[in-house]
């Protein structure tokens, strides 16, 4: 597998987007009152990969993400500062 970064260490910058980005995945799923194994049905992938995306171990694309959100009827913003 190719590494994304050539010495293998994240940046600080994507580390805290990762977590913040996984903090509001959690707190969206929580509000709709959903499990990460129903969560994980709706979006047809597996309860590790909710797991891990809520943890921020796992870099999810932005078709995932969208797709994700809209399984809890939500939707995907972004915003660059």
């Amino acid at each position: 597998m190719k590494k994304r970064y050539a010495d293998g260490i994240v940046p600080k910058e994507t580390l805290s987007a990762r977590a913040e980005i996984a903090s509001q995945l959690k707190a969206a799923r929580m509000s709709v009152n959903l499990t990460q194994q129903s969560l994980a049905e709706l979006c047809g992938t597996k309860k590790s990969n909710i797991s891990r995306m809520e943890s921020g171990r796992y870099n999810p694309s932005l078709d995932f993400l969208v797709k994700v959100a809209g399984s809890m009827g939500k939707e995907v913003s972004i915003k660059v500062e």
